[in-house]
């Protein structure tokens, strides 16, 4: 059965879809089954795994318009339930009485068919989020070292905070993840002592990965490329693959070695 991994922060601009995209690659690289679903409206994790913008959606499966199987879309990377700004109109459309349970309710019918299924989320606490949350084994939270990016984080507190309590109380934040990170950047080491306190109050950790910053990181989307496979031998790659092993150690092969799709025998 399918790991529901969650990537969230209501603040934009921190590398949720990019985080994303390269766990898909990652897992793909050890022929693991992936499903990413774009619960963002803005669809740009739809948008860097080479998804077309065509058929049935997210939106038509929250809505009830389609099956979520009739939504899968496959690419050169993954499988694909793409979004678009339809999916904006959800907090008046979904209205039913376990509208935070719809997105769980509906993955029970192909958790089974993946080993992984990555959430992208909006940056906003939504209904689209509780969903996410709700339907998620794991929560990851990306972070720049940036003070406003830390104020998103705090603001998450609450919701997850109900969301275990009345949704799912299996809700695993499995740690905060410093992104665009430059060592030994002032700002940065006192943002990273201050996401302490943040993450002793979720009752979690700042993980000890951080993902480097990187100018391949920002061009992968364009060429519909994860940045595993577009700049493998990037820091920010190398980053993502150490991430990966640190919170995922059951998917790779110990015999092997993932560049991007490929994988090499250690010699």
């Amino acid at each position: 059965m399918a790991t529901v991994i969650v990537v969230t922060n209501q603040k934009g601009g921190v590398g949720k879809t990019t985080t994303c995209a390269a766990l898909a690659g990652i897992f793909r690289g050890e022929d693991k089954r992936v499903l990413c679903i774009d619960m963002d409206p803005q669809g740009n994790l739809s948008f860097s795994l080479g998804a077309e913008d065509d058929g049935y959606t997210i939106h038509d499966v929250m809505t009830g318009a389609c099956d979520i199987r009739e939504a899968v879309k496959t690419t050169h990377i993954c499988d694909v339930i793409t979004s678009n700004i339809l999916l904006s109109g959800s907090e008046l459309e979904l209205t039913s009485e376990r509208r935070e349970f719809i997105l769980k309710d509906i993955l029970k019918i192909i958790r089974y068919s993946y080993d992984y299924i990555i959430i992208d989320t909006p940056p906003a606490l939504s209904i689209l989020t509780i969903n996410a949350y709700t339907a998620a084994d794991d929560l990851i939270i990306p972070m720049t070292p940036e003070i406003l990016s830390l104020q998103g984080i705090a603001q998450l507190k609450e919701t997850i905070t109900a969301v275990k309590k009345y949704y799912n109380k299996r809700l695993n934040v499995r740690g905060i993840l410093l992104t665009k990170y430059v060592k030994k950047q002032t700002l940065a080491e006192e943002v990273a002592e201050m996401v302490e306190i943040v993450a002793e109050q979720l009752k979690t950790e700042v993980l000890d990965v951080k993902i480097s910053v990187s100018v391949a990181a920002a061009e992968a989307p364009a060429h519909q490329e994860v940045l595993t496979t577009y700049s493998p031998n990037c820091k920010a790659a190398k980053d993502y693959i150490k991430l990966a092993k640190l919170l995922y150690p059951e998917a790779f092969d110990e015999e092997r070695t993932v560049i991007g799709f490929r994988r090499k025998k250690n010699n």
